[in-house]
């Protein structure tokens, strides 16, 4: 299959100069395990955390560090990008393997993925300033969002427990996946009265806070 970007590119209003380093960004390793966008993704992860941090810093210059990486992390995770990737249209033009060539759902994970390699691809092929351009302007709600301090969900979650049951909330690891640079955690919560809430995070943390926000939805809706 030979892969037509140009409607892509029209979305992004962007012009590749090297049309191959936009196709290495689309092309997972199931459809070719030599020229994928694995590294590319690695690069574009590293590219979007400095832009963003850079701009949270340039928000908010007397904000405590704790809230910073709170924010940050609202806005840096494989939710966010999936988000960002479904508004673009991302996954039609992405390439996995297909042997029969039928109208498939691509997995959350390696659309979000590969919304990160096309950042890298950008700042490969574009620098730096039309990188953080591109990422700012797909950002831009988001960010405006995270003006609004909000208590995040483990701690919510713990406070709840306090209050109602007098124990804190349990959480244990059910797996740590995935290569060094890029680890997936699995982590599961649950209160006296609930069964538990499984989430996955690419930190221990995150994945927690997942769990946490899982377990709340859960509450909260009864």
């Amino acid at each position: 299959m030979k892969l037509n970007s140009t409607n892509l590119e029209k979305k992004l209003e962007l012009k590749f100069n090297d049309p191959k380093i936009l196709i290495k960004c689309l092309t997972h390793k199931s459809y070719d395990s030599k020229e994928n966008n694995e590294k590319i993704e690695f690069l574009g992860d590293r590219v979007l955390g400095l832009v963003i941090a850079k701009k949270l810093l340039e928000i908010y210059p007397e904000e405590k560090e704790g809230i910073l990486d709170k924010k940050f992390a609202s806005l840096v995770n494989k939710k966010k990008c999936l988000e960002i990737a479904n508004k673009i249209d991302l996954e039609k033009y992405i390439q996995v393997f297909n042997p029969k060539n039928k109208k498939i759902k691509i997995e959350d994970k390696v659309i979000a993925d590969c919304l990160e390699a096309l950042i890298g691809g950008i700042y490969l092929d574009k620098g730096f300033s039309v990188t953080e351009k591109f990422i700012l302007n797909q950002w831009k709600e988001h960010i405006n969002a995270s003006k609004i301090t909000q208590i995040d969900a483990k701690t919510k979650l713990q406070e709840y427990s306090l209050k109602i049951f007098k124990i804190l909330p349990i959480y244990k690891i059910i797996s740590n996946t995935g290569p060094r640079h890029k680890p997936l955690f699995k982590v599961a919560v649950k209160l006296k009265n609930t069964k538990f809430f499984n989430a996955e995070g690419n930190s221990k943390k995150d994945a927690e806070q997942n769990a946490a926000t899982l377990c709340l939805e859960n509450i909260f809706k009864k």
